[in-house]
């Protein structure tokens, strides 16, 4: 695919795991604008905020969620893109959307001319699906001054055709907003979230961008998995309890190189041919 005029330079991304109190809609809102105001501090090209940064997480009941659900058009999101005026910055962050009778768990992707596309999640993680309806369509990618950026939230990750669908339609970078359970896992070993997040990467050949929480709500826990991941399947930089935000300078442009080798590419060595039969039972 052709580069874009100005995406062949760093893009700076800046991750922040929040803490958002469920319920607290104006509270929360403000927490999101301090944390786009440190990035721009911090020339931020690409900001990622968590899942459901405005509204919190753990609801007690479908009407407390209700109670935190936003449109697309709330005045949020108009002080959002007046904050980013004069910037290329871009910001993608969860949201609980109003969708009339329903709600969905969605992620806007918001820059100085507005919101520029909501993507709502496709896979809903246990209790969600007791207040959310899932999106019905793709995952998008926009394009920006700084390349091609997917949008998936939490557990769509766990699904490696929603990463590898992203990456055919030409995405550089993947934004993860992601409200990430903390679990008991094996000494010394990752998180099998970032586990899974690195192998989306790789496997793509692409960069990965994920916001978790921090903090506990209403007695649930988090990973704290921040982190940003190179298109080898690297992590470049990562958060953790003392560490809540994460800045790396990416070359994006080049996630569109996909030779693996002389004789290799990572995308055209695809068998779809073969994918769509049946394997046979012997």
């Amino acid at each position: 695919m052709p580069l874009l005029p100005e995406d062949t330079g760093v893009a700076r991304v800046v991750c922040e795991q929040l803490t958002p109190e469920v319920g607290e809609l104006a509270r929360n809102k403000e927490l999101a604008l301090d944390a786009v105001r440190r990035a721009l501090a911090d020339r931020a090209d690409i900001v990622v905020l968590p899942e459901l940064t405005t509204s919190g997480y753990v609801f007690a009941d479908a009407d407390e969620a209700r109670r935190t659900a936003i449109t697309a058009d709330d005045a949020f999101f108009t002080d959002l893109g007046d904050l980013l005026a004069g910037t290329r910055t871009v910001v993608v962050l969860g949201f609980c959307e109003d969708g009339g009778p329903v709600l969905y768990n969605s992620a806007a992707v918001v820059d100085a001319s507005g919101v520029r596309a909501v993507y709502r999640k496709t896979h809903l993680w246990d209790r969600e699906t007791l207040f959310f309806t899932p999106g019905e369509r793709m995952a998008p990618v926009v394009t920006t001054p700084h390349g091609r950026i997917g949008v998936l939230i939490c557990y769509d990750l766990e699904f490696p055709e929603m990463p590898r669908r992203l990456a055919t339609a030409g995405a550089d970078l993947i934004a993860v907003p992601t409200n990430w359970p903390l679990e008991e896992r094996p000494a010394d070993e990752r998180p099998a979230e970032i586990i899974q997040a690195q192998a989306a990467a790789r496997a793509n050949g692409l960069y990965i961008a994920c916001a978790d929480r921090a903090g506990t709500e209403r007695g649930q826990a988090w990973t704290q998995g921040t982190a940003v991941i190179n298109q080898y399947g690297w992590i470049t930089a990562a958060a953790g309890d003392e560490r809540p935000r994460v800045v790396a300078d990416l070359f994006l442009h080049l996630s569109r190189e996909k030779i693996l080798s002389p004789h290799n590419d990572l995308l055209g060595d695809r068998r779809t041919d073969l994918y769509a039969q049946e394997s046979p039972q012997l």
